[in-house]
């Protein structure tokens, strides 16, 4: 089963470094994000990769194709402004299997991808998607209705669930993907047709959207804590 992993982004949060790197080759430890997703697939069997590239994607084929030829890799220039669904479109002939991986180049999780694997030939939906619990980037703050603060939650886990990426998807989604934006559109209009489902992951997951992230995953990985490393060194 090939992975596909959209990597076109500008990464604009990511403030001015993203004028000189594109965000999936920021660093963790001394290894690009997208190494760091990569080699989680590659700790579950999964060494089949297809790169959907845009913003500065020479940098990013040109790194991967010198140093990892122990994966195979096909690279895509999806083009700069493209949407997430147009990127995804134009890689459909690369995809031979009924079923393909996607995954976003920036989202780090201890998810067990396996199991994310069953769940969907367990429910046959045209996408399963990776749901997790978001941790507030704030603290709550407890109030009563006479306007006592009765106490603080410092950064809790928001008991609702989101889309951590991990997908796995049937090739009968690319007769949707014309329909507009891949999770504001075509995802929604799956779900009215019951066409999606969710593998919920209770562990680990954090999406490096800004600066801060990336200070925060650095120092997991500088201490020894990083939960997604599932690999020898």
């Amino acid at each position: 089963m090939k992975v596909v992993i959209l990597c076109g982004g500008k990464g604009e949060r990511m403030g001015p470094i993203s004028s000189t790197t594109p965000k999936p080759l920021i660093q963790i430890g001394e290894k690009p994000v997208l190494w760091h997703i990569m080699k989680t697939f590659e700790s579950h069997g999964f060494k089949d990769f297809i790169l959907c590239l845009g913003y500065k994607g020479d940098k990013i084929r040109e790194h991967f194709s010198k140093n990892y030829d122990h994966w195979n890799i096909e690279f895509v220039d999806t083009g700069l402004e493209s949407k997430k669904s147009e990127r995804l479109a134009m890689v459909k002939d690369l995809i031979k299997d009924d079923n393909f991986m996607l995954s976003y180049g920036d989202d780090l999780s201890d998810v067990d991808i396996e199991k994310v694997v069953e769940t969907h030939k367990k429910m046959g939906r045209m996408v399963t998607l990776t749901a997790v619990k978001l941790t507030s980037p704030f603290g709550l703050v407890d109030i009563q209705e006479d306007s006592s603060v009765t106490g603080f939650k410092e950064k809790p886990v928001i008991d609702k669930w989101i889309n951590g990426g991990y997908m796995v998807l049937n090739r009968k989604i690319f007769d949707h993907l014309h329909e507009g934006e891949l999770e504001d559109d075509v995802f929604k209009k799956l779900v009215e047709m019951g066409e999606i489902c969710a593998h919920k992951h209770p562990g680990r997951w954090k999406s490096m959207s800004t600066l801060k992230d990336n200070t925060e995953l650095n120092n997991m990985w500088n201490n020894q804590q990083a939960y997604w490393k599932k690999w020898d060194d």
